[in-house]
């Protein structure tokens, strides 16, 4: 069974960083793309991070850039992503998603809020 397990979210001031990490079980984690999503309220969900199978290739979106990094253990099934300079519109439950051909798994979520 799959499990993704997110923790490491919270509330934190602008500019500050947090480290969120997503553990991983019941599934061969090295072979599968891992990816960062968030969702603010009322809006759609949105693609953050990506990064490949053997962690070669990080991908961010463009309204993160430079401020988040991902990154992979794969002897340890974690996913981690480093968020620094956090603004208030960073507020968002930030969910891990492991895909690899048609599978798609969910973890349940971790909740960042941004505010002085």
């Amino acid at each position: 069974q799959v499990q993704l397990v997110e923790s490491g979210g919270g509330l934190v001031q602008p500019g500050g960083s947090l480290r969120l990490s997503c553990a991983a079980s019941g599934f061969t984690f090295s072979v599968y793309v891992m990816s960062w999503y968030r969702q603010a309220p009322g809006k759609q969900r949105e693609l953050v991070a990506r990064i490949s199978d053997n962690g070669a290739t990080p991908n961010m979106a463009d309204s993160v850039k430079g401020r988040f990094t991902i990154s992979r253990d794969n002897d340890q099934n974690t996913v981690y992503r480093q968020m620094t300079s956090l603004k208030p519109e960073d507020t968002a439950v930030y969910y891990c998603n492991a895909a690899r051909l048609i599978r798609s798994d969910w973890g349940q979520g971790t909740q960042v809020t941004v505010s002085s």
